[in-house]
């Protein structure tokens, strides 16, 4: 079975939570501050770990306390970090988000995520016929342009949740296996096509994921809906991040990709009934408990 290497950003999650969020030049009182690991490359990590994968995580933190946290946190949740660099020049990066009134919103700081780069020779060393690739783009976008196109050029299956999105280059969206944005990702990633015709035109390859709504893609034939799960919501960040480490853990085992959407689904609706992008992040029995429930 493929090994899934992230290769992403890490970070500390500073949350507030408050029952209103501030409209500009207000100031409300908030009810609770925590901070928690994050970051997207990071989360994806911690829940295909926590799924039964071999995961690897590869990016960089600073040589601070946030630093030195992460890297533990992942240790605890059996993610391979020796490809964690820890920079002398540069901060743990940090996202700053606000849950109010059922949702979230997030503003990151990259600070030693802008590091995550390598050398072609680099590369090489790191990845492999037996990887599967998970990439985002809160690091650098010539890094994924780079590894995209490294993985393509040796047949190694590449997964991109194009998040936060930002342009991207034509050949990255060619050259990647699966894409696995948002609806509001997709538009912007496809200005001129609807949902519909976007997946028409990456069939097996375009996965959007549209929250309570769940999941559609085009399976050559038909749109296929994978529906959510009900889910008693506390936070849903990291929920995105769930699915994408649930769908590559689902794919490296060899399902099906409708079988590894609904994996990923259940995976993804119970995530948000936990505190914090990790929180909530089920393990494997977990999530087999809840497919028995759903099906």
């Amino acid at each position: 079975m493929k090994r899934i290497v992230v290769i992403g950003s890490i970070s500390m999650d500073l949350v507030v939570t408050s029952d209103k969020r501030p409209k500009a030049g207000e100031t409300v009182i908030g009810e609770a501050f925590r901070t928690v690991p994050g970051g997207k490359g990071a989360n994806q990590a911690v829940a295909a770990a926590r799924l039964g994968a071999q995961t690897q995580m590869v990016g960089c933190v600073g040589q601070d306390g946030f630093g030195k946290e992460i890297i533990a946190n992942f240790e605890q949740n059996a993610v391979d970090v020796k490809h964690v660099r820890q920079s002398s020049d540069e901060v743990t990066g940090t996202a700053h988000i606000v849950l109010a009134e059922g949702d979230n919103s997030i503003v990151v700081v990259q600070s030693a995520n802008k590091n995550v780069t390598f050398k072609e020779e680099q590369l090489n060393e790191l990845l492999d016929e037996e990887c599967f690739v998970l990439l985002q783009l809160e690091i650098p976008i010539e890094t994924v342009r780079q590894v995209t196109a490294h993985c393509y050029a040796r047949g190694i299956p590449v997964m991109l949740n194009p998040a936060p999105s930002r342009p991207l280059p034509d050949e990255v969206v060619q050259q990647v296996t699966y894409m696995t944005p948002n609806e509001h990702e997709c538009h912007d990633l496809f200005p001129n096509l609807s949902v519909e015709e976007a997946l028409e035109m990456y069939p097996n390859k375009l996965l959007v994921t549209e929250g309570v709504r769940g999941v559609r893609f085009h399976d050559g034939t038909d749109v296929q809906h994978v529906p959510a799960i009900q889910a008693n919501v506390v936070d849903t960040t990291g929920a995105g991040d769930t699915f994408n480490g649930a769908l590559a853990t689902a794919l490296v085992e060899g399902a099906k990709l409708v079988d590894a959407v609904r994996f990923a689904v259940v995976a993804s609706g119970m995530s948000v009934e936990g505190f914090g992008a990790q929180g909530g992040m089920p393990t494997r029995e977990n999530v087999q408990q809840r497919l028995e429930r759903v099906r």
